[in-house]
Order: structure tokens, then C-alpha cells, then sequence
């Protein structure tokens, strides 16, 4: 008698699908094992229950060790597809690059007269918008040195207001000296005397 086909559902019986776990279980562990002698590879396999159990097989080495190897070599091969990716990124950066300078240089040789009427107008409205860019650049860098002129024109003014203060004090300390020198009389009493008699 020919068995049925076996529909791929979930079994609902607990019983029969503990068996049948059990069955297909050793079933693929033991092909494991036959594809590892046959074919001399290095097989490793996880299994866990319904209930959390592990079941593992490690054909050749620990599993530790065929851990280690597929980590290596899947690290290996992304670093590969990274370096691939990088060098397409890095040739149309390159392409992009060299196409913006000729478009450069075209403009420039159009802005001294040298290509009349050599350029599209969309080479012409990126032209322009790159002359936008220079020029706020350029006004940029110049706000920017006028600022920095005038903070030291600022510290400049600190510097000859604290001055100037300072030989203010000098001159008044120095008139307070000769408004007080005429109140002193330089000569003693008898010799004033003297001089109101003559």
C-alpha cells in the first residue's frame, strides 16, 4: 500500500508531531553526517524544539570552530562586496569630478571670450549656479575679514582709551601739583618782611 502525501502544515496532534520531530530529526542528522564523509565537508547544524531544546552536529572540529570559520568568511566576503562597492562609488565620484572640471574650464574659457557659443544652456545654468556659489563664497571670506579688521580696530580703540586715560591722570596729578606750588611761600618769614619794608 502507497503511502499519501504528507501536507506541509503544522501537525496539530502533540503526540504525533513529538514523533515525527524525533524521526526527521535523526533522519537529517544522519544525512549530514553521510553528505560530510561522501563529500569530505565540513557540516555544522542547529536545532531547537518546540520546547527549547538544542540539538547540534558538528561533522568535523567542535561547532565553536565552524563558527569561527563562517564568521571569518562571511566577514571576508562582505569586506569584498564593501571594497567592490567603494571602487564603483570611488570611479563615478572620479567620472562626476572630471566632468565638472571640463564643464568648469569651459565656462572660464567662455566667460574670457574664448568659446563663444560653444556651450549648451544647461552647461550654461550650472555655470551659473557655480558662479552663484563663488560668489557668495567670495563674499563670505570678505565679511569675514572685515569682521576679524574690526575687532582688532576695537581692541586697538581699548588700548588708546586706556592710554589716554592714563596720561589724563598723569596731567591732572601733575596741575594739582602747580596749583598748590604758588600757595607756598618759597621764602622764610623775615626775608618777606624785609621785602615789604623796601
Amino acid at each position: 500500500m502507497a503511502r499519501g502525501k504528507i501536507q506541509m502544515k503544522r501537525i496539530e496532534n502533540p503526540v504525533h508531531r513529538q514523533v515525527t520531530f524525533c524521526k526527521r530529526r535523526a533522519g537529517l542528522l544522519k544525512k549530514a553526517k553521510e553528505l560530510s564523509v561522501l563529500c569530505d565537508a565540513e557540516i555544522g547544524i542547529f536545532i531547537f524544539s518546540a520546547h527549547g531544546k538544542l540539538y547540534e552536529l558538528a561533522t568535523k572540529g567542535t561547532m565553536q570552530g565552524l563558527i569561527e570559520k563562517y564568521m571569518k568568511s562571511s566577514c571576508g566576503s562582505q569586506d569584498d562586496q564593501a571594497k567592490e562597492a567603494q571602487l564603483l562609488d570611488t570611479k563615478e565620484e572620479i567620472n562626476m569630478l572630471k566632468h565638472e572640471i571640463e564643464l568648469l574650464q569651459k565656462g572660464l574659457r567662455y566667460m574670457l571670450g574664448g568659446g563663444a557659443g560653444t556651450m549648451t544652456l544647461d552647461e550654461l545654468h550650472i555655470f551659473e549656479k557655480h558662479l552663484e556659489i563663488w560668489i557668495y563664497n567670495i563674499r563670505s571670506a570678505k565679511m569675514e575679514i572685515m569682521f576679524q579688521e574690526i575687532q582688532l580696530l576695537k581692541n586697538k580703540e581699548g588700548i588708546l582709551k586706556a592710554a589716554n586715560n592714563y596720561l589724563q591722570e598723569m596731567i591732572d596729578d601733575q596741575t594739582g601739583i602747580t596749583n598748590i606750588a604758588p600757595m607756598i611761600n618759597p621764602y622764610p618769614l623775615t626775608t618777606q618782611n624785609e621785602i615789604f619794608q623796601t
